[in-house]
């Protein structure tokens, strides 16, 4: 940006101040020179901020909303395999007592498929996304889950359920990245973080739903496993309603030159915002873009692999950091095969165990919800991944001790830790998926940290059956100890990689990636924009 609007004119979005003193203007003009201004929100509360967005904050929240059927087809996918009537109807070998079994290769193959279906959604979506929009990727999302539940329904046979879960992770991964992306890039700044975090609370809530349907069935009637599947046919009416009434994101309709398509969004987006200028707010996403779009062209990276390519690079190994971690602490040990893991560590009733750490689950997300706007999601985030590691080692340990009931006990309560850990990095770890990426790169920058993430989650769900079942290795609690081993390095190396984010704009965090500032001080960093807010409000002390 070689020339800037404050050489014309002192301040052409804000009202004169008397003097224009000269720091202030030089302020104003080093921002503008790094893609930043200032729109007059900056310095609301938080709850003064919900107060004056609410449309936005509305819609934000619908999308998170939408996370619930993710959740839901997770839990599912991991837990129904325990059920005495879906063993029944797919099952593939018998147990040592000749009762009906699932074989390890089928369990893995059903756990993996999921995960790959994820990878394919993470990684082909974003291509639409960019070019069409983040609603058209909502729709095809949807069609896809709709296609998932339909076989799910109708499935009799363990190769039409495969199918089923190939469907549902390629629903599953496109939701896991345009919610982010689209949360990230219509929610007001300042609550950005609580958006963020009610993605994983929903998410969170459909994995509560799923054993809870599945004990219920379980234990008045257990051949009817295929009651909780149809259940999922009204979340998938609620999400369509959902997703026809949000508004496409203005971020991409400016980033595509859709002036007045962006416009007419944010018209209903920032409904009844005192003084919103819509030329003013278009500016600054405008002005965010090119700036974007001039470094990228100057260092030869405009093309979506430029994820992989200097600054960008750093900022997609954060955005995908804390949910790898989580694959290699043991996330799908304990979420998608919570009550097989419970069941064959000789816990009497698995499915309430997975019910109560889910409980759990929910309590912690929304702490951290409403928190991570004012502590930040740096901590929270390292902190949970620290925890998840020492639970995984005290789990591991009762591996190697006799089993009572005391240990049992433990075993419940370790595991409630993990879920705590568990939570606070995935919160916020979903939360980095979307809003540590650029503007320009970001559909592809989510897409790709999810898939990576997912990557680790094929390789687990081949390998956890195996770790589990009685006619495999039969290792029950003692595999918590693969996952000290495999997630120390992890969980460490997340402190020198994970950046705070809180408060900051798509323009600000452009500006401390591309200037090479360390993660751990982020937040101790001002950038342009902070000292021109900064110095406006020294000058109005003044005078």
């Amino acid at each position: 940006m070689s020339n800037s609007p404050y050489e014309e004119k002192a301040d052409i979005l804000h009202a004169e101040l008397p003097g224009n003193e000269q720091g202030v203007i030089d302020a104003k003009d080093d921002a503008y020179q790094k893609g930043q201004l200032a729109t007059g929100y900056e310095t609301l509360s938080i709850p003064q901020t919900v107060k004056e967005f609410k449309w936005a904050f509305a819609y934000c929240f619908l999308a998170t909303f939408a996370g619930a059927t993710d959740g839901y087809q997770i839990g599912i996918n991991g837990n129904i395999i325990a059920n005495p009537g879906f063993v029944k109807q797919f099952a593939t070998t018998t147990d040592s007592t000749g009762a009906p079994a699932l074989s390890a290769p089928v369990l893995s193959a059903i756990g993996t498929i999921q995960s790959v279906g994820q990878i394919i959604g993470m990684t082909s979506v974003p291509f639409l996304a960019d070019r069409f929009g983040r609603k058209p990727a909502m729709f095809l999302l949807w069609f896809i889950l709709a296609a998932s539940v339909i076989c799910e329904s109708t499935a009799k046979q363990w190769q039409v359920w495969f199918v089923a879960k190939l469907f549902s992770g390629i629903g599953v991964g496109s939701l896991q990245f345009i919610t982010p992306t689209y949360v990230s890039e219509v929610a007001p700044t300042r609550v950005r973080g609580f958006l963020l975090m009610m993605y994983n609370f929903w998410f969170s809530v459909g994995g509560f739903f799923a054993p809870v349907a599945l004990q219920v069935m379980s234990t008045y009637a257990p051949d009817e496993f295929r009651v909780p599947i149809y259940t999922q046919w009204a979340q998938i009416g609620i999400m369509l309603i959902i997703y026809i009434i949000l508004p496409e994101s203005p971020m991409w309709c400016a980033a595509r030159g859709y002036e007045e398509r962006a416009k007419s969004n944010m018209r209903r987006i920032y409904k009844n915002v005192d003084n919103f200028d819509i030329d003013q707010q278009y500016e600054s996403f405008a002005l965010t873009i090119a700036h974007e779009k001039e470094v990228a062209a100057a260092s030869g990276r405009e093309r979506w692999y430029a994820i992989f390519q200097g600054p960008n690079l750093r900022r997609t190994l954060a955005s995908t950091w804390a949910l790898s971690s989580q694959q290699v602490l043991g996330l799908t040990l304990f979420y998608t095969y919570a009550s097989y893991f419970f069941k064959t560590a000789g816990i009497q009733d698995p499915f309430a165990v997975t019910c109560i750490t889910n409980g759990i689950q929910l309590v912690i997300i929304l702490l951290v919800a409403v928190s991570v706007d004012y502590i930040g999601r740096r901590n929270v985030c390292c902190g949970g991944l620290t925890t998840m590691l020492v639970a995984v080692t005290l789990i591991g340990i009762l591996g190697v001790i006799p089993t009572t009931d005391a240990t049992n006990k433990l075993l419940v309560f370790f595991s409630c830790v993990y879920i705590v850990g568990l939570q606070c990095s995935g919160s916020t770890g979903w939360g980095f998926v979307g809003e540590l990426s650029s503007q320009r790169l970001r559909p592809f920058t989510a897409g790709f940290a999810a898939a990576i993430s997912c990557v680790g989650g094929v390789i687990m769900n081949v390998l956890v059956p195996y770790m589990l079942s009685t006619t495999a290795w039969n290792w029950g609690l003692k595999t918590a100890f693969f996952y000290t081993g495999l997630g120390a390095p992890a969980a460490i190396a997340s402190w020198f990689i994970i950046p705070e984010p809180k408060g900051l704009t798509a323009a600000e965090l452009d500006e401390l990636f591309d200037s090479g500032v360390k993660p751990w001080r982020f937040h101790k960093t001002k950038t342009a924009l902070q000292r021109q807010v900064e110095g406006q409000q020294q000058q109005q002390q003044q005078h």
